[in-house]
């Protein structure tokens, strides 16, 4: 059962917000696939919801714009993200991404703001957004601001979005993700309806002789309280031979990252992993753009 006191269902941004501002208690719900799970286990009971499901006009879709940056609405289907010929166009490692989470039940439900704005480590979503260093749009009754999502995370599950404030954009801009390719890897111990064990996202920006890593951006999830890049391991491998880099990529990214011992895995086996993730995230992303290794 629900324990839901009340359930106030928001006709645009501007009157979410105002309804958030009015209610200490309030929370945002949109897909529910977080907040009722929540709600089940008794925790943030009883509920004062405000539900931002209905504003498709608003919150809902990608959209290229003209500058080239890739707009995503919050209240986004993981399912329409995958499937959107902006996101297949542009940052096609977004879309494969948001066909992990759950199963197909889950990703017709499930929304990319949502997976956002848990703040979870495991969020299937956060380490490639975090790689391509989205912009999160917010907006409260006070007025509007925007956080690269290098500041998002505040803490495990924790952001710094104020209580009243609505996500409502998620912005790639165009030079974020031009000229590269990517790859996202989630492991877990089956291959559906499974929370990651740990998430790496590689992305490569291939020299004109297609042997050479030019740029290069390597994000976790699990591999620490918030979603991470090994920035040392990228400036140690730019400007190496895919192959070198490959060689070299996993050793380094054990050292720039902090993963912890818990009831899914050991800190030992999530080293393991980021070794040998980093290594087959990096492979794949090159040969995505057009290496041959």
């Amino acid at each position: 059962m629900y324990d839901i006191e009340s359930l106030y269902e928001a006709t645009s941004v501007a009157d979410a917000c105002e309804a958030l501002a009015a209610d200490p208690s309030a929370e945002v719900i949109a897909g529910g696939t977080d907040v009722l799970v929540k709600l089940r286990e008794g925790k943030g009971a009883p509920a004062h919801l405000v539900s931002i499901h209905e504003l498709h006009d608003e919150l809902d879709g990608v959209r290229l714009l003209d500058d080239g940056t890739v707009w995503i609405g919050p209240i986004t289907w993981f399912h329409h993200v995958t499937t959107s010929p902006v996101i297949q166009e542009t940052v096609p490692v977004l879309g494969e991404a948001c066909d992990t989470p759950g199963g197909p039940q889950l990703r017709v439900s499930g929304t990319i703001g949502g997976n956002v704005c848990s703040a979870a480590t495991s969020a299937d979503s956060a380490s490639t957004l975090f790689a391509f260093g989205a912009l999160l749009d917010l907006q409260s009754s006070h007025g509007t601001r925007t956080l690269p999502i290098e500041e998002w995370y505040a803490g495990p599950g924790r952001s710094h979005r104020e209580r009243d404030e609505l996500l409502v954009g998620i912005r790639i801009p165009r030079d974020h993700y031009e000229g590269f390719s990517g790859h996202y890897f989630k492991y877990g111990k089956r291959r559906a309806l499974e929370i990651a064990t740990m998430g790496c996202c590689c992305l490569v920006k291939l020299g004109e002789d297609k042997r050479t890593v030019e740029d290069i951006r390597l994000a976790f999830g699990v591999a620490g309280p918030t979603p991470m890049r090994a920035i040392a391991a990228e400036d140690a491998v730019r400007g190496l031979d895919v192959a070198e880099a490959a060689d070299r990529i996993g050793e380094l990214a054990c050292a720039c990252t902090n993963p912890r011992d818990s009831w899914r895995a050991s800190k030992d086996f999530r080293l393991q992993l980021i070794k040998e993730m980093s290594k087959r995230s990096l492979i794949e992303a090159a040969r995505k753009g057009g290496a041959d290794i």
